[in-house]
């Protein structure tokens, strides 16, 4: 599980964001915090792996928390989701190394793509520290962020980013191959539609195809999130 820190000044919206966070498959809230002060307590009692972070917030910045943060070696990543959007704030957000910004307001759609992509980077870097990775391997792994800026753009007609996260949702959370029915069982989809976005993640790369040999001799096709690199690094 990829544990969250919610950290808005309003009470309602930091509720409403939790409860985004806590729809996607792989994600869990650990935390909320309304203030600066509250979310470094909150960091320093708890570790986690993701901050969703509000910039306006009543003593200090979302910035200048992140500062504070990094000074106090807290590593954890962070994404900003905020109303601010001068050009400014979003450039210094990307200098202090946020992964993601997404402007308020946004639906749950607009938040489980980039959280999902955080999720197929953490993927993509896991395993020990020391691996050095390959010009493919790195271009992948910004890619992975960069898709989530324009999800559609890249979708064959008659796919929805939505219905491709959540069916790379429901891999992730089984951490073994699936079938096709297996797949429309965990999503509420038909299994021909299930089949069809399988077999287009499969044809990007983004899944890994595997066959399974029962009584009749004919092959079930089942299909896994790509195995991270041996001696990968975690995010």
């Amino acid at each position: 599980m990829i544990d969250v820190l919610v950290v808005d000044d309003d009470f309602r919206v930091a509720e409403v964001h939790a409860a985004y966070v806590a729809k996607v498959p792989g994600f869990r809230v650990t935390g909320k915090a309304h203030s600066a002060g509250e979310a470094l307590a909150a960091l320093e009692r708890t570790p986690v792996d993701l901050v969703l972070l509000d910039h306006h917030l009543p003593d200090e910045t979302g910035l200048a928390l992140v500062r504070r943060m990094r000074e106090a070696g807290i590593g954890c990543d962070v994404m900003m989701v905020t109303a601010a959007r001068d050009v400014s704030t979003v450039h210094a957000a990307m200098q202090h190394g946020a992964l993601q910004y997404l402007v308020k307001p946004f639906s749950f759609a607009g938040l489980r793509e980039k959280l999902v992509s955080y999720a197929d980077l953490r993927h993509a870097l896991a395993g020990p520290a020391a691996r050095e990775a390959c010009q493919d391997e790195v271009d992948r792994m910004y890619a992975t962020m960069r898709s989530a800026a324009s999800p559609l753009a890249t979708l064959p007609k008659g796919h929805s980013a939505p219905t491709t996260d959540l069916v790379l949702g429901v891999l992730r959370q089984a951490g073994r191959p699936l079938s096709a029915q297996e797949v429309a069982d965990r999503t509420g989809l038909s299994r021909s539609t299930a089949q069809r976005y399988l077999k287009q993640l499969e044809r990007d790369s983004r899944l890994r195809l595997s066959l399974r040999y029962g009584d009749t001799g004919r092959p079930e096709h089942r299909y896994v999130l790509p195995a991270p690199p041996p001696n990968g690094r975690s995010l």
